[in-house]
């Protein structure tokens, strides 16, 4: 019987100089436990890793399409790492374009991967992934704990929403050019393609605990976003 799919995609903080096997462990583990139920398709962030690569390739004089290549190419050595933990669960390699996606697919297997395509960020990635496999929800896993009317960091009064309808969306990031005052917590190529294909979607503070309470218990966190 074919799973239901989803995509999940993990903050690149996850990923830091000095994240270790432990830390690694307690998501693999609930990798494992999540594809008794579903077909998991997780996408990695670069993280820190990724932007001391870049900044130090930058100030070499590499140009901006060179620096999207090497944050993929580091977003994959991630997923890789997750990969090794996970062995005959997952398949073997990070597809690297919306093809291979459909091909890994078909293994039933758990699929990891990180960016695709230069010039988009893991989330437009993950909301591109989330159409062509027909997923059920889009479980966006990020370093704060939903979106808010304004940077909560930079203003203490800044108001969280249960629920944000796209345009909402649309509107705050121009407004605060991110949101919730991190570069990469939504983008309009990911906005436009929720819209578009009526992607069920949360975005939510990236621990262990509540990728398990939502993915498997259907508790309700972070903020939803609807169309």
């Amino acid at each position: 019987m074919i799973k239901p799919r989803i995509v999940i995609k993990l903050s690149g903080s996850l990923f830091n100089f000095d994240t270790n096997s432990v830390q690694l462990n307690d998501y693999i583990q609930l990798i494992k436990k999540i594809s008794n139920v579903y077909q998991p398709v997780i996408i990695t962030g670069g993280g820190k890793i990724a932007r001391f690569y870049i900044n130090l390739s930058r100030s070499l004089g590499m140009d901006e399409s060179g620096l999207d290549l090497i944050g993929i190419q580091v977003s994959h050595l991630n997923a890789r790492l997750l990969i090794s933990g996970l062995r005959e669960n997952c398949y073997p390699l990070p597809p690297r374009n919306l093809e291979e996606i459909s091909v890994a697919l078909l293994s039933g297997l758990v699929i990891i991967t990180g960016g695709i395509y230069p010039g988009q960020s893991t989330n437009a990635t993950s909301a591109l992934i989330a159409e062509r496999i027909g997923a059920t929800k889009f479980y966006n896993a990020t370093d704060v704990d939903g979106i808010y009317d304004s940077d909560p960091r930079a203003n203490p009064a800044a108001n969280k929403y249960d629920k944000i309808n796209v345009q909402d969306c649309v509107s705050i990031l121009k407004s605060e050019k991110s949101m919730a005052g991190t570069y990469d917590l939504m983008d309009l190529i990911s906005l436009k393609v929720i819209e578009r294909s009526n992607l069920p979607t949360v975005v939510f503070k990236s621990t262990v605990d509540n990728i398990e309470k939502l993915v498997l218990d259907n508790v309700k966190m972070g903020t939803e976003i609807t169309i």
